[in-house]
């Protein structure tokens, strides 16, 4: 898929073959006569300005899912808040618990939380590939996002507000997906709360390229915390799993650290040996079958992605 092929992109493209590489992508992408509209209308938006950016790359990874016009004639652009203070008052309460039989059709199904998980395209993907299989939540804190536009009429920037979780429940509603839910939360605090709560089995927890938070005095407030580790652990069946990854090697570095230091957690690899793994215990390859807009960006730039993928044993054979 265009996962395996858009990781060209973790070297220096060279304008002069930008133009082949956004063809070649496109070619990947879209190999049907069916999705020729798209193909059609992706490769004007990229060759008009004879160009390749990251967001072409989102645009064409999710392509799938036929979002962007959906959104952008609805609500305009959205530009999204990087960093949050988990630790400040505002986050303190936890989420309300939703009536699960409410926001699923079927609450029994097992469960993938993902943690942080920004706009929501990613889960939504997945949940589209699995609609009668798995349940999908999506957790997030970023609450606000400013979006402007400019009034026709009056010539004035006018300044409206939104969260990403009601975006995301927009494309939920726009493609009928009835086994995916978003909520605005602080994970730290509603984790354990929310999936205490649900009828189903939770399988699987991801935390993909959280806010780095780099400075020292700031680490606090990384989301991988031991109150959350314990929550996670504490909520999953034997056999759930844990999938971790970020773009920044320190970040991944302390989140494979507080994961590993369990007894109950298994590495991927020693449990199934075909799993590919570098020298340092680092996933090679995707596991999800689709990247996260913060992996499209940073591979584009040059990034290594950091993965790991834990499976929970609870002492117990699985």
């Amino acid at each position: 898929m265009a996962s395996s092929l858009c990781s060209l992109n973790s070297w220096a493209v060279p304008r002069a073959a930008k133009q082949a590489l956004s063809s070649l992508v496109l070619l990947h992408k879209f190999p049907s006569s069916r999705n020729s509209r798209a193909f059609a209308s992706a490769s004007v938006s990229i060759a008009a300005d004879n160009d390749i950016r990251s967001s072409d790359l989102v645009a064409l990874e999710y392509a799938d899912l036929n979002l962007t016009d959906k959104i952008s004639k609805e609500l305009g652009h959205v530009r999204i808040r990087q960093h949050v203070n988990p630790l400040s008052s505002s986050f303190s309460a936890p989420a309300p618990v939703p009536d699960w039989s409410e926001v699923f059709s079927d609450p029994t199904l097992p469960l993938m939380v993902d943690i942080g998980c920004g706009s929501g395209r990613f889960l939504i993907w997945l949940a589209k590939q699995n609609p009668d299989s798995q349940n999908y939540l999506g957790l997030e804190i970023r609450a606000k996002n400013k979006i402007s536009m400019v009034h026709d009429l009056m010539d004035l920037n006018l300044v409206f507000v939104m969260q990403l979780v009601k975006r995301a429940e927009f494309w939920v509603k726009e493609l009928a997906l009835n086994n995916i839910h978003f909520i605005f939360a602080n994970a730290t605090v509603s984790f354990k709360h929310l999936i205490s709560t649900y009828p189903g089995p939770l399988m699987l927890a991801s935390i993909l390229c959280p806010d780095p938070h780099f400075k020292k005095r700031h680490h606090k407030r990384r989301v991988v915390q031991k109150p959350l580790v314990d929550s996670i652990l504490s909520s999953l069946v034997p056999g759930g799993k844990v999938f971790i990854q970020s773009d920044v090697l320190e970040v991944a570095v302390d989140m494979r650290n507080q994961f590993d230091s369990e007894d109950v957690l298994q590495h991927v690899n020693t449990v199934n040996p075909s799993v590919l793994c570098d020298d340092e215990g680092w996933l090679l390859n995707n596991p999800m079958g689709i990247r996260t807009e913060r992996e499209i960006h940073a591979e584009f730039e040059g990034a290594k992605i950091y993965r790991r993928k834990l499976k929970f044993h609870a002492g117990k054979e699985d």
